[in-house]
């Protein structure tokens, strides 16, 4: 943990000026609330079940759900730290012009976030993968706790909301009780696509935005990647606030290698009047 070096701060505040901001948040803005990231400094090597393993088969589908029941009784304790109630508040003073998180925990919405699009869905909802009925995470765990009373593991948490745990035989899956089909939590799993419509949505903010700042991302994986790449194309100002290197640092204008909250803390922009823009 490092403060940020003033001369980056303001770099970043000359090429923001009075410009709204369209925000990209990643996994940097949750550590503070005690959720680990995939690729921070210092962060232990991950290797999360893509979507083809996930639906390979019933073996995969227990593996999968015996860490995430876990692993969510300690997600929804999390609560949203200085950055989410920081963006908020810039929201409500009105100098963004939307939020992209490629996070699933929700913390943005609990910090009273309102024009925010979760790019990778949502980990507080489950999807059937058969029948496309939606639950809410909460009544999943109420039905996987009564199918596995007393199961109880000692496990680091994992960034995507599971656990690392490598014995999971004898834990009971939950099926849908629409139609007994598979049960997915309603995210995106690495080596599944985004929507389309999600995607199309968040580049027309991208080429309305007046500057794009990133926050807590490395930029590793294209779901976000392409937004800054498509700013930088447009002429979009790009500032990027991450701990450690991002794949994205040579798109852009400005770039502080410090967290997000100690950045926006002493960035400190002032309100604007407000105007519309794309939605």
């Amino acid at each position: 943990m490092h403060d940020p070096d003033p001369a980056d701060v303001e770099r970043m505040r000359d090429v923001l000026r009075d410009r709204r901001w369209l925000v990209l948040t990643g996994a940097g803005v949750s550590t503070d609330s005690g959720i680990p990231d995939y690729r921070g400094p210092g962060a232990p090597a991950r290797t999360p079940m893509t979507y083809q393993q996930f639906v390979s088969g019933p073996d995969a589908q227990q593996r999968y759900w015996a860490r995430a029941h876990l692993g969510w009784r300690r997600m929804r304790s999390a609560e949203p730290n200085a950055t989410h109630h920081r963006l908020a508040a810039l929201e409500a003073e009105g100098r963004l012009s939307g939020l992209v998180t490629q996070n699933v925990d929700g913390l943005h919405r609990r910090a009273g976030h309102r024009g925010l699009i979760e790019l990778h869905g949502r980990l507080d909802r489950v999807v059937c993968l058969d029948c496309g009925e939606r639950t809410s995470r909460g009544r999943v765990q109420r039905r996987l706790d009564a199918l596995n009373p007393g199961w109880e593991r000692d496990a680091p948490v994992a960034p995507d909301g599971d656990v690392l745990l490598e014995e999971t035989g004898g834990f009971v899956v939950a099926t849908c009780e629409r139609c007994g089909g598979r049960l997915k939590p309603d995210v995106v799993f690495f080596g599944e696509n985004v929507r389309k419509e999600t995607v199309e949505h968040c580049y027309r903010l991208t080429d309305a935005a007046e500057a794009l700042v990133v926050l807590g991302s490395s930029l590793q994986v294209m779901s976000g990647l392409r937004f800054v790449r498509r700013a930088r194309a447009n002429g979009v100002p790009v500032v990027i606030v991450n701990r450690g290197a991002t794949r994205g640092d040579d798109l852009a204008d400005a770039r502080v290698d410090a967290g997000c909250a100690e950045t926006l803390s002493v960035l400190a922009p002032k309100p604007l009047q407000s105007r519309t823009f794309v939605s």
